[in-house]
């Protein structure tokens, strides 16, 4: 499965892992939803439903992972390395577009990328 973040005349590409938590994003989708700094390090943004994430593996977040913060509910793009935190799941990594996550601001558009 992959999905396309589109904000700001920019596209990231990311592949998810197949787990639950991917699942329960993926069928979420398509949704327009307000990314938001957080750190210096990623961009966070709210799905309408928290993610169900048993069976889903424990991310070791680096530049271009997509993870969820499951204490807070929100999805997590990293643009930098970050390492590993008490319930942060991995839910893929960037196939395209990793220089553009630092650059999202504002409403961006979440959707299932068909091959």
């Amino acid at each position: 499965m992959k999905i396309q973040v589109k904000g700001n005349g920019n596209t990231i590409v990311y592949q998810l892992n197949d787990s639950l938590a991917d699942e329960s994003l993926y069928s979420q989708l398509p949704m327009a939803i307000k990314v938001e700094n957080y750190s210096n390090d990623e961009k966070i943004f709210y799905p309408a439903e928290k993610l169900k994430t048993s069976n889903t593996p424990k991310a070791n977040a680096k530049n271009g992972s997509l993870a969820y913060y499951a204490p807070w509910g929100n999805v997590v793009m990293y643009y930098k390395d970050f390492g590993k935190a008490s319930g942060l799941y991995e839910l893929g990594q960037v196939v395209s577009g990793k220089e553009n996550i630092s650059k999202l601001s504002g409403e961006i558009q979440i959707e299932i990328l068909k091959d």
